[in-house]
């Protein structure tokens, strides 16, 4: 059985996205890069929400021609390009760059997927996340948090029908004050 991992960068006060679905108050830095970079290597397949997907989408793939790119910017593009993706989405109807697109049914497909041999998935989109979160599918929730409130916008968590107990095991400081958080499922 494969492993399910919620993982993104998030502001102190819960939100992977401000109003207007700005990401601009992340704190960056390349130590951060090479984490995400690192963990996208570590990932079988990525399973992405629309929006995500085409965040994603509109830069990764030729992230590594842009002027300016760095060696870990180069490596990254390299590894998402190439990696298998999953995209769900009943407005999209055509996705790239070794990706499968799905219409239907997320959480079956999602329990299908983690019932599969194989490595970790990784999932990201809070919509996508959300429905996978309450379905109990997720077995490892990954927190960047940076140092700033934005005050509203896409929260990384959903509201749940039942509370889930989790386990820390990892917590780690980056550059500029982003604390990484790791947590475990309790079943």
């Amino acid at each position: 059985m494969r492993k399910l991992i919620y993982a993104m960068n998030l502001s102190l006060d819960g939100y992977i996205a401000a109003p207007g679905d700005d990401i601009g108050w992340g704190v960056q830095s390349d130590e951060l890069f090479q984490f995400w970079s690192d963990q996208l290597q570590a990932t079988d397949l990525s399973l992405y929400g629309r929006k995500l997907w085409q965040t994603m989408s509109s830069h990764w793939p030729t992230g590594d021609q842009q002027p300016g790119a760095t060696p870990a910017e180069i490596e990254f593009a390299h590894r998402w390009r190439d990696m298998s993706k999953v995209v769900f989405s009943s407005t999209i109807d055509k996705v790239d760059w070794n990706t499968r697109l799905v219409t239907g049914d997320a959480v079956a497909e999602i329990t299908r997927l983690k019932a599969e041999d194989g490595g970790p998935m990784a999932i990201g989109g809070a919509t996508l996340a959300g429905a996978a979160m309450r379905a109990g599918l997720i077995d490892e929730y990954m927190l960047a948090t940076a140092p700033v409130l934005v005050g509203g916008g896409t929260p990384f968590f959903t509201a749940l029908d039942n509370w889930v107990n989790l386990n820390l095991v990892e917590t780690r400081t980056f550059p500029g004050g982003v604390i990484l958080t790791r947590y475990e499922t309790r079943r």
